[in-house]
């Protein structure tokens, strides 16, 4: 017998598609707030939020009549035809959203609209509605959400541990603060406050109170336009990165996204800049054209498909690569032991989330402020008015003299005007500090002056200001070779820094290098081998050199068939000579044999330059000054002489000053 269901099932089922676990309500509430205009949002939960999620924002608000009709499903103010949904803007679109979190929770919404003169205040447990009332409240948007999935217990079991759903949710308030730097969030989990930002729209602040100093002193700047793509944000140095990708953070029209198509072109770009098996910091904003763009492709909006796949994959893989190609690569090494990093990171923390105010706080305190910087400009006004006289006066009372000294008496006037104007200034910045230490933001309603600090001059410097490269024609004319170190390590002093040079990973990149030019320019010069060396291969093998050939030949091979599933290899590329040609097809045919269905000779030539290490410098090894000055030359010509093929550093840096904390000559 077929039936239709209850609308409490069927809200429930709904609700299972949107509300996954605590994160997806944080998720859904926040993005809310973002699309009802607020520039700051509180987040606040506890036991993971599976007992009790708090979002309070200073948005637009919700009129009294529309509350009850918001959690009624698919109904919305973002979309009215279907046709919207081709330039949808807004972060929510289906209506869907209240509705299934007050299917499967306990909801009270407190909620009033700037011109109103009260609010309202809501509540709707597993989608009944249980009470409404008029209530006193600031503008914006309150909603708290207990005992998530207190209706349907199944669902709840499936919940992980109250730390682990805890930090999925701080995981998820880190994306969205860093995809809108231009609202000021604040996260409390579980009475602690564990995420602050400005606001003040710069990502590089945002950055900087998330991840610390560290993360933010080692980014590069990554802004590009090409056609109908468009990329602004910032990209970890090789050296910042991880074991898995929760470093990857990349937005799509404001809107976090999962994509194969990017992850994979972010990624690409970064080969043998990072090592394997580890993955970079991104915080990357694209616009893309909204028409060739669907995001109505997942329930909660999470992934997203493109018309032009292919396209996008080439401008984020070559955006990221020219960031990366456009500035040095060599890490500044530090000699400060474990426990005083963790001081220095716990000290930042601390300062980074000290009396955070609310949003409705910061918006007292702005008017507070602005009323004190009112009061006392009528006093200021006649301090600048006094001395303005009194310079005019001082310079009437000297023009009978010019004649004989004009442009001394001149220097010596404008001395006293800007003597008085400067003791002005100071008196009127000393007020203003006093206010400012009460915690109160700046005369423009901005947070900026909020206690959080802004990123530290010394970084945002290092984001902006050019420096002569290490590796370059000009800077090799002051480098002072110092000598070798365990056979391994080559010691160069320039601007004072000290670089330290891993020969083998040097000298492993230069070959790579110059074999993947060699074959991409199809210029491979081929040493003959004497005597020839007959390889046995098993069926598989030989198939798939008969098969390619071609490709062999091109990357400078000179085989020959010598039956009974055998070969005659007569000469290898020049590059790799020294290295044993059974252990390099051993090599590059177990390579192919697990890629047969991508063997192309772009990944010929990838497979085969990787294995060009085995013929450079090893570790170990004395070699001449002389030798390893040309080795430093080779480096010039290469494009990324930063990391060796596997993404191992080839080169550190020692800063002066570091080793001068070390030896105790200064502090800290």
């Amino acid at each position: 017998m077929i039936k239709v269901l209850d609308q409490s099932t069927i809200n429930k089922i709904a609700a299972g598609e949107v509300v996954e676990r605590p994160s997806s309500v944080v998720k859904e509430l926040v993005e809310n707030a973002i699309d009802a205009g607020a520039t700051a949002v509180t987040v606040e939960i506890k036991e993971g939020g599976t007992n009790f999620i708090r979002i309070t924002d200073n948005g637009q608000g919700i009129e009294k009549e529309d509350v009850p009709t918001a959690f009624v499903r698919h109904a919305t103010s973002k979309i009215m035809t279907i046709e919207d949904l081709l330039s949808i803007s807004s972060l929510g679109f289906r209506g869907e959203a209240l509705a299934s979190i007050a299917a499967v929770s306990q909801v009270e919404c407190i909620t009033k609209t700037p011109h109103a003169l009260t609010g309202i205040r809501y509540e709707i447990y597993g989608s009944t509605e249980i009470a409404r009332e008029e209530i006193g409240a600031p503008a914006g948007t309150t909603i708290i959400v207990r005992n998530l999935f207190y209706n349907v217990p199944a669902r709840k079991k499936f919940l992980k541990t109250a730390m682990t759903e805890g930090g999925y949710v701080t995981e998820l308030v880190t994306r969205l603060a860093l995809s809108h730097p231009e609202v000021s969030f604040k996260y409390i989990l579980n009475g602690s406050n564990k995420i602050a930002t400005s606001g003040n729209g710069k990502l590089a602040d945002v950055i900087y109170h998330i991840y610390g100093r560290d993360v933010a002193s080692n980014l590069l700047p990554v802004k590009r336009a090409s056609g109908e793509y468009a990329v602004e944000g910032y990209i970890g140095k090789a050296y910042v990165s991880k074991g898995n990708r929760s470093f990857e953070h990349y937005f799509v029209n404001g809107r976090y996204i999962r994509s194969n198509i990017v992850t994979k072109a972010i990624e690409e770009a970064y080969k043998s800049f990072v090592m394997i098996h580890k993955f970079p910091f991104t915080a990357l904003h694209f616009t893309l054209d909204s028409t060739k763009l669907d995001v109505n492709v997942h329930p909660t909006k999470m992934e997203f498909k493109y018309a032009d796949g292919e396209k996008l994959f080439e401008f984020v893989k070559d955006s990221v690569r020219r960031a990366l190609l456009s500035e040095e690569m060599i890490q500044d090494v530090s000699l400060r032991t474990a426990k005083e990093e963790r001081a220095i990171t716990v000290e930042q923390q601390r300062r980074n989330t000290l009396n955070v105010p609310e949003p409705f706080e910061k918006e007292a305190r702005t008017v507070r402020y602005r009323q004190a910087l009112t009061d006392r400009q009528p006093e200021r006004q006649e301090k600048v008015k006094s001395a303005d006289e009194k310079a005019e006066s001082d310079k009437t009372a000297d023009k009978s003299k010019l004649a004989d000294r004009d442009i001394r008496d001149m220097q010596e006037d404008s001395g006293k005007k800007d003597n008085l104007l400067s003791r002005n200034m100071k008196e009127d910045c000393g007020r203003q500090d006093n206010i400012l230490s009460q915690n109160v933001p700046a005369a423009d309603g901005s947070p900026d002056n909020a206690p959080l600090e802004e990123t530290p001059v010394e970084v945002r410097e290092q984001l902006s200001l050019p420096v002569e490269k290490f590796i370059s024609e000009e800077a090799r004319k002051r480098h002072r070779m110092v000598g070798q170190v365990f056979k391994t390590y080559w010691i160069i002093e320039y601007d004072e820094k000290m670089y330290i040079v891993d020969q083998h990973a040097a000298h492993e990149k230069v070959m790579f290098e110059r074999l993947m030019r060699q074959m991409n320019e199809k210029q491979v010069i081929s040493q003959q081998l004497l005597p020839p060396k007959v390889l046995h291969l098993d069926s598989v093998e030989y198939e798939i050199v008969m098969n390619k050939m071609e490709l062999f030949q091109q990357t400078g091979f000179d085989l020959e068939d010598f039956g009974d599933d055998s070969i005659v290899v007569r000469a290898m590329p020049d590059d790799i000579m020294g290295v044993d040609p059974q252990a390099l097809f051993d090599a590059l045919l177990n390579a192919l044999t697990e890629d047969v269905g991508k063997i192309s000779l772009d990944f010929f030539v990838e497979k085969l330059s990787g294995m060009a290490c085995k013929a450079a410098i090893k570790g170990n090894t004395e070699i001449t000054l002389m030798e390893a000055d040309k080795l430093i030359e080779e480096m010039l010509t290469l494009d990324n002489p930063y990391n060796c093929p596997h993404g191992r550093p080839t080169m550190i840096a020692l800063t002066r000053t570091e080793l001068e904390r070390k030896f105790k000559r200064i502090q800290n």
